[in-house]
């Protein structure tokens, strides 16, 4: 009897360590890529020292993009329980109390700030500010259209900005421009599957939805999938950037963009996809391929200084 029991706990407190960990939600993490931007653009991915600076960054953000992550499913819980998805989220479906939830964001927040503190005072700042604004989201801007996607991709581009200061190197205007755009991009595309996907619901899910419509949606993707493609190759041909980076060639890059942003819409229109960016990008195989091609010929045209 007292094996059985114990057992049971174990198996609990297993179940329990396992819905925290999924409430983080790993496979968001793939976000926070954009940590490492400035380490490749700034041409700094043959320095061990850096590497490790931005790898910690990274390893950060993960814990701290998950803590917000929980905060937000704690705020939302009661709607999520009415949600034909999240209602199977750990929180919401009651696997994980409350209470444990809301000490192992606290832990991961504080722990997370103070060793970004510790790695580098900027990092840090950058880092809180990320915290307060997913937070002033969670709790407020996130009922606000338009306001709402605006928010998320601030949240990217400090992403990026936290990635520079780590290893002390000077944002780009450019590096802030192309992830802005691509952030929103992406946004709007979640907000266009949300409203397709729970329909008559929409608004009862998330208020800012009751504010948009699939046209009003199409219009705003369609401006920022110009916007980005545009700014991209203007940025791959800039000749101040061709000099600074010290290669001609960045340009053969721009069909890889296009390809991953007609493969999004291509997943969101005809598949009925889209409502999760970083779930699409890890189980998309062409759109994974795609990336993948992106990103070594990058590296090869900036470190072979082609």
């Amino acid at each position: 009897m007292t094996t059985a029991t114990g057992s049971s706990t174990a198996d609990t407190a297993s179940g329990a360590v396992m819905g925290l960990l999924r409430s983080m939600r790993p496979h968001q993490w793939t976000k926070n890529v954009f940590v490492f931007a400035a380490l490749i653009f700034a041409q700094k991915f043959d320095h061990l020292e850096d590497i490790v600076r931005a790898t910690a960054a990274f390893g950060l953000f993960c814990a701290l993009s998950g803590a917000v992550y929980i905060i937000n499913d704690l705020a939302d819980r009661e709607k999520d329980r009415a949600h034909p998805r999240k209602r199977l989220r750990p929180i919401a479906s009651g696997s994980v109390s409350a209470a444990a939830a809301q000490v192992f964001a606290a832990v991961l927040v504080v722990g997370s700030l103070c060793l970004g503190f510790a790695l580098d005072t900027g990092f840090g700042i950058v880092a809180s500010t990320y915290f307060a604004v997913n937070l002033a989201y969670s709790f407020y801007l996130k009922r606000i259209v338009i306001l709402d996607v605006m928010t998320i991709a601030f949240g990217f581009v400090l992403r990026a900005v936290a990635g520079a200061e780590v290893i002390h190197v000077p944002i780009s205007s450019w590096l802030l421009l192309c992830t802005s755009l691509l952030a929103l991009f992406l946004g709007f595309c979640k907000r266009r599957n949300e409203l397709t996907y729970l329909q008559g619901d929409a608004s009862g899910h998330r208020e800012s939805l009751r504010e948009y419509s699939v046209a009003f949606l199409d219009q705003m993707i369609s401006v920022v999938t110009a916007s980005t493609v545009i700014a991209y190759a203007l940025y791959a041909m800039s000749p101040e950037v061709q000099e600074k980076l010290h290669t001609h060639y960045l340009g053969v890059t721009v069909p890889f963009v296009l390809y991953g942003i007609f493969r999004c819409l291509y997943v969101l229109n005809m598949k009925g996809e889209g409502g999760s960016p970083s779930r699409v990008l890890l189980e998309d195989k062409p759109l994974l391929i795609n990336v993948g091609l992106w990103m070594t010929t990058c590296l090869v045209l900036l470190y072979f200084r082609l």
